[in-house]
């Protein structure tokens, strides 16, 4: 019954439902999801370990980078099964439309070197006497 209530949970937040409609097209890194939902980082890094604890998605680790990817094939059943139903759920909700529009526009390596850059600026301030 655990299995099923947290795999229930892991989909029961709009915006880990969003994640997944998004990942559904695409795997994300962190920086790309917020940018999209318009979160913090550490509160999508807080959907993501969810949804992977779920065994929802999977990540896997490029350079500096951890890409998000949907579970092609959980050895959970209540995740496969969501999954599966998930393909064709909220399909013609006009918010996911634009937010799959909106994510589809947003490119890793300008926004994360972005980031990169401004963290650099406030190191750099904070080690100035």
């Amino acid at each position: 019954m655990k299995t099923v209530l947290r795999t229930l949970r892991a989909l029961g937040d709009p915006n880990r439902m969003r994640i997944m409609k998004m990942l559904q097209e695409r795997q994300m890194c962190v920086c790309e999801l917020a940018k999209a939902l318009g979160i913090s980082q550490p509160s999508v890094s807080r959907h993501m370990r969810i949804l992977a604890e779920a065994d929802l998605v999977l990540s896997r680790r490029e350079g500096v980078w951890i890409h998000y990817l949907w579970n092609p094939s959980p050895s959970n059943r209540y995740a496969a099964s969501l999954l599966q139903a998930l393909t064709n759920w909220l399909e013609e909700d006009p918010h996911i439309r634009a937010l799959l529009q909106k994510a589809a526009e947003i490119r890793r390596e300008e926004l994360c070197h972005q980031g990169a850059r401004q963290k650099g600026r406030k190191a750099s301030r904070v080690a100035s006497p």
